[in-house]
């Protein structure tokens, strides 16, 4: 076999995959409206079962389910029938995979869950089969073939259940109205968490570490603070304690470019007007964003509106070390 050989066949079932997961469409209908409100009244958590394949695409719907603001969680067929049943509350809906609809282990926990009349919602790749006759709702998962040259591999079918799945969890998050806070609540480790719920008062220089001269300070004195404080900035504070202004290490190269006679002059006549800042209580990501916006490293930081003496400085390092972007 070629290389033209084995990469045709991986592209054939790249789009076998790609039109059985757009065939989908066509099933957001009623039952698919169905099952979003069953889940969404559920009282206790979505409990998602099944075995081999199914039961691995069913481990990740039910983490997506989870992660979206959905509590679930996966129980095996096999394991439910040999004691995890007690993990099933009557507040519980579970959801059936099954790619045939005849998979045993899964059709032996049906009289149980019928038994406590806990909601039974099906993902089956057959509508006509053993398991879709004891669902109160089904979704199907069926595809016209598996994408294998065999048409025996789960491959299409997999791909199918794993994106209903997750059209699922999309749909209840967004009629929860989940925005970015409350998915945030779901993820603070790594760096997923770290982006979300990370702001600038988090990571930010304050008090005495803050670079800041008089408008009416000599250059060295600038230059001092700049060095002393290792920012590569000074903000400049008028005699209300306002910053109207910021000097650079850039501004002083500048300076020296054009042998100015810079160091008799003060604060003020070489500063950069119109400095920017961000509140203390904005995303850490945010200010990176702005740094990138205007390519500047630093920012001054205040509580709310530009008023008096900044709180605190927040430099581009400070956030990339943190691991925002990791």
């Amino acid at each position: 076999m070629t290389a033209k050989d084995y990469i045709g066949k991986a592209v054939d079932l790249i789009r076998i995959e790609a039109s059985a997961v757009a065939a989908l469409e066509e099933r957001i209908d009623d039952n698919f409206e169905k099952a979003v409100e069953l889940i969404y009244k559920t009282k206790g958590k979505i409990i998602v079962t099944g075995v081999g394949k199914s039961g691995h695409i069913g481990s990740k719907i039910a983490a997506t389910l989870s992660s979206a603001g959905t509590p679930s969680f996966f129980i095996h067929a096999y394991e439910a029938g040999h004691g995890d049943l007690g993990g099933i509350s009557k507040n519980d809906t579970v959801i059936l995979i099954s790619n045939s609809g005849e998979t045993d282990e899964v059709i032996h926990l049906v009289p149980f869950l019928k038994k406590d009349a806990v909601p039974i919602i099906g993902l089956l790749g057959s509508t006509n089969s053993t398991l879709a006759k004891k669902c109160n709702i089904v979704l199907s998962t069926q595809v016209a073939r598996e994408a294998d040259p065999l048409n025996m591999v789960p491959t299409a079918s997999t791909v199918v259940t794993l994106a209903m799945g997750d059209a699922l969890a999309i749909a209840l998050m967004t009629k929860k109205k989940i925005d970015q806070n409350g998915f945030a609540a779901f993820h603070p480790g790594g760096s997923l968490g770290r982006r979300l719920l990370t702001t600038v008062e988090d990571l930010m220089h304050k008090s005495d570490q803050v670079p800041l001269v008089s408008a009416g300070d000599d250059v060295k004195q600038s230059l001092y603070i700049m060095t002393k404080k290792g920012f590569g900035i000074v903000g400049v504070l008028d005699k209300g304690k306002n910053l109207i202004g910021v000097i650079t290490d850039g501004d002083l190269r500048r300076m020296l470019e054009k042998r100015s006679n810079f160091l008799n002059k003060v604060a003020k006549d070489i500063m950069s007007k119109n400095p920017k800042w961000i509140e203390s209580n904005c995303l850490a990501i945010d200010a990176l964003h702005l740094m990138e916006e205007h390519a500047i490293t630093n920012l001054f930081v205040y509580t709310k509106e530009k008023v008096g003496r900044p709180i605190g400085i927040i430099h581009i390092h400070d956030i990339l070390r943190y691991g925002i972007l990791s």
